[in-house]
């Protein structure tokens, strides 16, 4: 039956910028994989045009790496499968909601343990200065509400605002944008707990280059595997449980303050998954994606 079911494994136009410096082609195992399991799933791109996206039963968003750069017409394309009742392994209501870094509201909301968050709305002229003592720090992070990959992220400190601040009201024009206070635990790695089915199946630390806070590969961050406390664990799987019901694979982000894990970023549209960091990581996402097939 599964061999029947055609599926897109969904990526985007690529671009240097998002692969340099990762260490395996992820995309690519994982495709060979699934259809070495027989699986009748196919390469696409989610904004080629010449695709007939109707002899799909369900779209797998693999690496969409550049949606946020192409947001409007990201949305319009998911407005496009819904319509043709093709179903998303992540469900289109998640997506959209995740799309936007205001998700992070609903999740403080519910009392789970999130970074401070601010947000700066669009056509606002906020005086940044104020944000230092609002959040208790020194040393701010301002980046985007639609974005990825550090994108028009900086670091904002009592010595460079005046500077930022221009800059930031030109970009307010077009967007919205999320104020949290820096947290120097960064610089000790980022950890991302990885779920497949709902279930978890492995961990990284993320770790800035020396001089910098991003953890991305392609701002020369490095990766490694992370053996997580159960208790950290658990702190993950309320993330998971409560926002992302029925989700192919999601990735939780966040650091250790005081003991505590905090989340950064709860990612469940294209997140680097770190399959060939695990022994069992591609075999736990064939399975999971039976699961969401069978359902």
């Amino acid at each position: 039956m599964h061999r029947k079911r055609k599926i897109a494994f969904v990526s985007y136009k690529k671009q240097e910028k998002y692969s340099t410096g990762t260490h395996y082609d992820e995309d690519s195992t994982l495709l060979n994989f699934l259809l070495d399991k027989g699986l009748n799933i196919e390469h696409t791109i989610w904004n080629d045009s010449l695709i007939d996206w109707s002899k799909y039963d369900l779209a797998v968003l693999k690496s969409p790496w550049d949606y946020h750069e192409l947001f409007a017409d990201f949305n319009l394309w998911l407005d496009k499968l819904e319509a043709m009742r093709v179903k998303l392994a992540n469900p289109y209501s998640i997506i959209r909601w995740n799309s936007d870094k205001h998700y992070l509201q609903d999740i403080t909301s519910a009392g789970l343990s999130v970074i401070p968050s601010l947000f700066l709305e669009k056509e606002t002229k906020p005086e940044l200065t104020e944000y230092f003592s609002m959040l208790h720090t020194s040393k701010i992070i301002v980046k985007p509400c639609v974005s990825a990959s550090a994108k028009n992220t900086w670091i904002v400190t009592p010595d460079n605002t005046s500077e930022r601040q221009v800059e930031l009201h030109s970009f307010l024009r077009e967007d919205s944008f999320l104020v949290q206070p820096f947290m120097e635990e960064i610089l000790n790695g980022e950890i991302s707990f990885i779920f497949l089915g709902g279930r978890y199946s492995h961990s990284v630390l993320k770790l800035p280059k020396p001089g910098d806070f991003r953890v991305q590969h392609f701002h020369g961050g490095t990766i490694q595997n992370y053996e997580a406390a159960s208790e950290y664990i658990e702190a993950a799987q309320k993330f998971i449980s409560q926002f992302a019901h029925g989700c192919l694979y999601a990735r939780v982000d966040g650091v250790l303050i005081n003991g505590i894990f905090q989340l950064m970023e709860l990612e469940l549209i294209e997140p680097y998954l770190f399959l060939g960091l695990h022994p069992e990581g591609y075999q736990r996402y064939y399975e999971a994606l039976l699961h969401v097939m069978d359902n």
